[in-house]
């Protein structure tokens, strides 16, 4: 009887080391085999869910934006005059912190919602897209992506920004009434008489639009790191297709 459980305990060694061998065998030899279409697309596209879901989820929880300062969005170079001459609108400096906060918040809102907008546009790649972002720059499939559906995201995420903006937040006050709040003050010091002789420009600048271009510049960026990580990082390669296709083309 013991004989028997030793012999069968063998055999299930034995077995098993066969499965190890053959599976670094097949191993190998997969790392030998040429890449085809299908791997090199299916790795790209799962590059780019990789990259764009890490981008997300790092944007959209509270200081995502405000406390990145690679991505944090600060006013319009046009309301720059604003931050400048903010002494002369009385309790001006508090409430210029507030709209910036509530900017980003705005941002850090909207930003889960481009998750599947990313997922159907990665849906598309073709095999020459494919192979171009693969042998092409680090930053290759990021251009792509803002090539080919920056339009579509601004169209799609701009009434999310609107709908965040819009949001009552601390004290009751959306980020889109502080933000009039305080153009609307700068303005009239800047139609002001003495304004006028300082030469004071009125600010008009549409939030909405430049909230958006501005969340989703953050967002590029974000994806791009994660993009020159995976090609340059073998360790940032997560799965089994990505180390193969990336590392076919690792110097």
């Amino acid at each position: 009887m013991k004989i028997q459980q030793s012999l069968s305990i063998l055999l299930l060694l034995f077995l098993s080391s066969c499965a190890e061998v053959m599976q670094i065998a097949q191993q190998a030899l997969d790392e030998e085999r040429p890449l085809n279409q299908t791997e090199i697309i299916a790795g790209l596209k799962e590059a780019l869910v990789v990259g764009t879901n890490k981008s997300v989820d790092v944007l959209g929880v509270t200081d995502g934006y405000y406390k990145d300062e690679l991505v944090k969005i600060l006013l319009p170079p046009e309301a720059d005059v604003i931050v400048n001459n903010i002494g002369r609108v009385p309790g001006g400096e508090k409430l210029l912190e507030d709209v910036l906060l509530r900017i980003n918040r705005a941002a850090e809102d909207a930003v889960s919602e481009a998750k599947p907008i990313f997922v159907n546009s990665i849906k598309s790649m073709t095999i020459t897209d494919a192979v171009g972002i693969l042998r092409g720059e680090n930053n290759a499939a990021t251009s792509y992506l803002h090539r080919t559906t920056y339009n579509d995201l601004f169209q799609l995420y701009r009434p999310k920004i609107q709908a965040s903006l819009d949001k009552k937040l601390v004290g009751n006050v959306s980020t889109s009434q502080s933000w009039n709040t305080l153009t609307s003050k700068w303005n009239d010091v800047a139609g002001s008489m003495v304004g006028q002789i300082a030469g004071l420009k009125p600010v008009e600048t549409k939030l909405d639009e430049y909230l958006t271009g501005k969340a989703l510049d953050g967002l590029f960026t974000k994806i791009e790191t994660e993009e020159q990580l995976i090609r340059k990082d073998p360790a940032a390669r997560a799965s089994a297709l990505l180390k193969r296709v990336f590392g076919s083309v690792d110097s």
